[in-house]
C-alpha cells in the first residue's frame, strides 16, 4: 500500500469548500487492508477518517481519498456469497424487480460492483440476459465460475458509454451497495446513465444517514466508504447524471438502508408518496440542515467508553473474551478504541481467505471458526452486528453448551444469553 492518498477539499456535488466537522475518528490503516504475517511485522500507513459535511449540499463526505484502485485490488478479500442472509436478500430483491419491471428473457439487467455474482446467479436462474461489472479481478473471477459474464473494470462515463455499445442498454441496472464507495461521484452517475435505457430504472441500496445517526453506527464509517447519503443528499448526487428518484424502499440490512429507485429524467414518472414521506421525516429528523448534523462525536465517545469498560472490567473479572467477524466495520471500531490482543486475542471469520492473517492495525490475529469451540470464551464481541441473527442461528449451538454470551457494542452495548434475555 503506498502513501498515495488525495485530498480533496471540496464536495463532490457541489464543489463548494469542506469546512464542518461531522465527525473526526482521527486514523486508521484501510479497513479491507487485511495483513498477512510477513506484513504483520512491518509498518502500516494511518489514512485520516475526518468526516465532514457541506455547507451548501449537507452532503456528508470523507474528503481524504485513498484511490480505488488501492482499496479495491486483485485480491480484495470481501465475497458477498459468505453471507447467507445477504445472497437471500439478493433473491428475493431480483424476484420483486422481476415482477416490478415485468423482466423476461429479452430483458437485459446490468449490476455494478456485481462481486462474486451472488446477486446475478437469480437473474441467470431466470434466464434474463445479464452482465456484472467489476473492479477485482478475484471475485469476477468466481463470478465467471458460476456463468456470468462480467466485465473488470471501474464504472464511469466513458467506459458506460463502451460497455453499452458492445451489450446494449439495460432495462435495470443495479448498484447496490457502492455508491458509497465512488469518490468521482459525476463520473460514476453519468456511467450509471449511460447504461440505462431511455425507459430503464436504476436501483441502489446505500445504508441511510439517519439511522447512522439514530443508531451510532459510526464503525460504518471507513476509506472504502467516501459518501454518507440522506434521501436528499443521494437525489442532489443522481442528478448529476440527469437521474431523478421515483419512489425508495427502507431496507433493514447494514443496520437501516436505502433502495432508491431512479429513472432518466425526461423519461420519469412522478416520485411516490414514499418519497415525499421520507423526506418529511428527514426533515423533521433535522438533517436538512446543518445544526441536525452536528452532535455525532459525542455518540461515537459513549460506545467506545461503554466497550471499553466493558472490556477491561471482563479482563480484571478473569473472563475470556474473543471477536466473531473480520468486516470493515468491525476494524473502524477496533482501532478507534484503540482495541488489541491483551483485550481481544483473536476473532474468527466465515471466510478462509482471511483465516491466518491479522486485522489492520490492530493486528489481532483472524483464525476459522473452530477456534472459538477450542477456546470455550465467556464472551463472543460480534463485529458484523449487520448480520446479528444470522450469526446468532450459527453460534447458538456451540456457545449454548457452555454457556457464552454475544456482544453487541452497537447502537449500545449488549450482553445476550442465547436463551434470548439481555444481561
Amino acid at each position: 500500500m503506498s502513501n498515495n492518498t488525495t485530498t480533496s477539499s471540496r464536495c463532490r456535488v457541489c464543489e463548494s469548500p469542506l469546512r464542518r466537522t461531522f465527525v473526526d475518528l482521527g486514523a486508521a490503516p484501510p479497513c479491507e487492508a487485511i495483513l498477512t504475517s510477513e506484513a504483520a511485522e512491518l509498518g502500516e500507513v494511518a489514512y485520516p477518517l475526518h468526516v465532514r459535511v457541506c455547507e451548501n449540499c449537507l452532503l456528508v463526505q470523507l474528503p481524504e481519498v485513498l484511490p480505488a484502485e488501492e482499496i479495491f485490488t486483485d485480491s480484495y478479500p470481501y465475497f458477498s456469497s459468505f453471507s447467507s442472509s445477504w445472497v437471500e436478500h439478493a433473491r428475493r430483491y431480483v424476484d420483486t424487480m422481476v415482477e416490478r419491471l415485468s423482466l423476461a428473457p429479452d430483458s437485459f439487467v446490468v449490476e455494478v460492483a456485481s462481486n462474486d455474482g451472488y446477486l446475478l446467479q437469480h437473474v441467470r436462474d431466470r434466464e434474463i440476459r445479464c452482465l456484472g461489472i467489476e473492479p477485482t479481478k478475484n471475485t469476477a473471477a468466481a463470478a465467471r465460475e458460476k456463468g456470468i459474464d462480467t466485465t473488470v473494470c471501474f464504472l464511469g462515463a466513458q467506459s458506460g458509454r463502451e460497455i453499452a455499445e458492445r451489450h446494449g442498454r439495460a432495462d435495470l441496472v443495479i448498484a447496490n451497495n457502492v455508491y458509497a464507495h465512488v469518490p468521482d461521484l459525476a463520473d460514476f452517475t453519468q456511467g450509471l446513465a449511460a447504461l440505462l435505457a431511455d425507459t430503464g430504472t436504476v436501483t441502489i441500496e446505500v445504508p441511510h444517514l439517519m439511522r447512522l445517526i439514530e443508531l451510532r453506527q459510526y464503525d460504518t464509517i471507513y476509506h472504502e466508504h467516501f459518501q454518507y447519503y440522506t434521501l436528499q443528499t443521494a437525489s442532489r448526487a443522481l442528478a448529476l447524471g440527469g437521474l431523478v428518484v421515483v419512489d425508495v424502499e427502507e431496507l433493514p440490512t447494514h443496520g437501516g438502508s436505502l433502495r432508491i429507485h431512479a429513472q432518466h429524467e425526461n423519461h420519469a414518472h412522478g416520485p411516490t408518496a414514499a418519497v415525499t414521506d421520507l423526506l418529511a421525516r428527514e426533515e423533521a429528523a433535522g438533517l436538512h440542515d446543518l445544526e441536525g448534523l452536528s452532535g455525532f462525536e459525542a455518540a461515537v465517545h459513549a460506545v467506545k467508553r461503554d466497550l471499553l469498560r466493558f472490556l477491561l472490567d471482563a479482563q480484571q473479572a478473569g473472563k475470556t473474551v474473543v471477536g466473531y467477524g473480520a468486516p470493515g466495520k468491525g476494524n473502524t471500531l477496533l482501532n478507534h478504541c484503540g482495541i488489541r490482543r491483551d483485550l481481544l486475542p483473536f476473532t474468527v471469520d466465515i471466510n478462509p481467505h482471511k483465516h491466518g492473517k491479522f486485522l489492520p492495525g490492530s493486528r489481532i490475529p483472524v483464525l476459522a471458526p473452530s477456534a472459538i469451540d477450542e477456546a470455550r470464551p465467556d464472551y463472543v464481541l460480534v463485529l458484523p452486528w449487520n448480520l446479528r441473527e444470522e450469526i446468532t442461528r450459527q453460534l447458538t449451538p456451540s456457545l449454548s453448551t457452555w454457556g457464552a454470551r454475544l456482544v453487541f457494542a452497537v447502537p449500545q452495548l449488549e450482553v445476550v444469553d442465547l436463551e434470548g434475555s439481555p444481561e
